[in-house]
């Protein structure tokens, strides 16, 4: 399922040739006839558009500038998906006024809405840059995540 979002992502919604207007029963042949499976594409399209629900219900114009700093406790299933590094990067990404309380929270829920088990630090860059993505008002944090992602030291990014 991650590899048919990021496919997405990557393909259509950063490169903007995904048009309101898409046939989604085009675009999940498509995704099958590339060799995606049927179940995958399904649960793919079903996260983003809770992802884009909850950006219309929950996010208000972002206050990225936000002071109040906040101690995050993890449940045991989000620790188990989210491991020392990852939550250290989102913890690191508070600190520099990237992500706010609302955004974080974002990003943790739809980590744990994913169907994979073995989620990497990685995985967790392109999930908080497709969360920035969307959201009016950080294009500023989208274009800071981005740089961290392209600008690693590794060559691969995913």
């Amino acid at each position: 399922m991650f590899d048919v979002i990021i496919y997405l992502f990557e393909t259509y919604i950063y490169n903007s040739r995904l048009g309101k207007n898409i046939d989604e029963n085009k675009l999940k042949d498509h995704l099958k006839d590339i060799g995606f499976y049927s179940e995958d594409v399904y649960n793919a399209l079903k996260w983003l558009e809770q992802l884009s629900s909850y950006q219309k219900k929950f996010i208000s114009p972002m206050l990225i500038n936000n002071n109040s700093l906040s101690m995050r406790i993890y449940a045991d299933e989000e620790k188990k998906r989210l491991d020392i590094e990852s939550r250290g990067f989102l913890l690191f990404l508070e600190q520099i006024k990237i992500l706010n309380l609302e955004t974080r929270e974002m990003v943790i829920d739809r980590v744990m809405a994913l169907d994979n088990h073995e989620f990497k630090l990685e995985d967790l860059k392109w999930l908080v840059l497709m969360v920035l993505f969307n959201i009016p008002g950080c294009e500023s944090a989208f274009q800071e995540v981005e740089q961290l992602l392209f600008n690693s030291k590794s060559s691969i990014i995913h």
